[in-house]
């Protein structure tokens, strides 16, 4: 069965049995929000990738409720708290969000504490990261994707910046032509030279993680600073996220692009790289022909001019708007607006939350 049809199939499943039977036992109508909150935790089945190991005495309940705090953990993604408290005060007090989360009464509710030491496992076994590779699997594996777009965007943190350490001046070279049989010292391997022959988990592992101070011009040109975080994603043409990263705010997002493009290869097969002119760099070029996509990168003048794109690239070029509106729904939406964690593992497992309840939206909103 082919994505759309299946996915189409799901809705009116859920359109014509699922909804009617939750609100005759609720004896409640379900609004809107409620509605899209059912379909997408049917889609990303979260539950199903909660780890079954023994941490149950660490949490102090059934199992079950292990698979009920994910589903919660979406929930907050889809309604925007910022909180963890006011996710608990709204299960409390909405019976049908409750109930949709998998807690039958008010006092099945666990403490927050609970819910903090949950969400930490959640963040360590990388929940997030295991469901959304697992949505890409199933929903386009087999599709044949025309444009991915890449580009990155300003995740703001709660915590101080950690302090770079000064780096080591180079010792200065000798004067002169060099003595017979004298060798001269190795260059080093830039990066992204050193990415190229890397696996993908290999290059993110050595890509910078902590918080720090980033510093990038605004669409009017200007110079803008935050602290906190860039999260990095590649987008398919209908706004679905492929692959994604996060890293420290300063580092440039050439730096990323590699990993990313080995990532979304394995996943799926796609034609075009499009990216900005933060991407304008030999080795990213010759990787994407290496994988057989053609790249269409946005020229960086450097100071210099530069000979502008083929019309047909310039066509191809305004697909690049599909990752700049993901990344818009992901912080006015999904929560990434409203980071409240400390410590790169649980802020990206907050994102991750956010990316596949915006996976499963958009898959939704291609059918209906």
């Amino acid at each position: 069965m082919k994505l759309r049809k299946r996915i189409s199939w799901l809705m009116g499943t859920l359109q014509r049995s699922l909804f009617p039977k939750l609100q005759e036992s609720w004896n409640a109508p379900l609004t809107e929000k409620e509605k899209q909150l059912v379909s997408i935790l049917e889609l990303v089945q979260v539950e199903c990738f909660v780890p079954k190991s023994s941490f149950t005495q660490s949490l102090g309940r059934k199992l079950r409720y292990r698979e009920s705090i994910a589903r919660s953990f979406v929930a907050k993604s889809v309604y925007g708290y910022p909180f963890t408290r006011t996710l608990i005060e709204a299960l409390k007090t909405a019976p049908s969000l409750r109930k949709i989360c998998g807690f039958d009464e008010a006092s099945d509710i666990i403490s927050e504490s609970t819910f903090s030491r949950a969400f930490a496992e959640f963040a360590d076994s990388g929940l997030g990261d295991k469901v959304h590779e697992a949505l890409v699997e199933r929903s386009l594996k087999t599709q044949l994707v025309g444009h991915i777009s890449r580009d990155s965007t300003a995740i703001e943190g709660r915590e101080k910046p950690v302090k770079k350490t000064p780096k080591q001046k180079p010792s200065p070279k000798k004067r002169g032509r060099r003595r017979k049989g004298e060798q001269s010292e190795p260059k080093e391997v830039k990066r992204l030279e050193r990415q190229a022959h890397q696996s993908a988990e290999q290059a993110l592992k050595e890509l910078p993680s902590a918080c720090d101070v980033g510093t990038k011009k605004n669409s009017k040109g200007y110079k803008v600073s935050w602290i906190g975080y860039k999260f990095h994603a590649d987008v398919n043409d209908y706004g679905l996220p492929v692959s994604v990263a996060m890293t420290s705010a300063s580092l440039h997002d050439s730096q990323v692009a590699i990993p990313l493009m080995k990532t979304s290869s394995s996943r799926l097969t796609y034609l075009y790289d499009v990216m900005d002119s933060a991407y304008d760099a030999g080795p990213i070029y010759e990787l994407s022909r290496s994988l057989g996509h053609v790249p269409i990168i946005d020229r960086n003048s450097r100071g210099k001019d530069i000979i502008p794109m083929a019309p047909h690239e310039a066509a191809r070029y305004k697909e690049r708007t599909a990752v700049e509106r993901f990344n818009s729904r992901l912080k006015e939406e999904f929560g990434a607006n409203n980071v409240m964690l400390r410590g790169a593992v649980k802020v990206k497992a907050h994102l991750m939350f956010g990316v596949i309840a915006i996976f499963a939206d958009q898959l939704i909103k291609l059918v209906t």
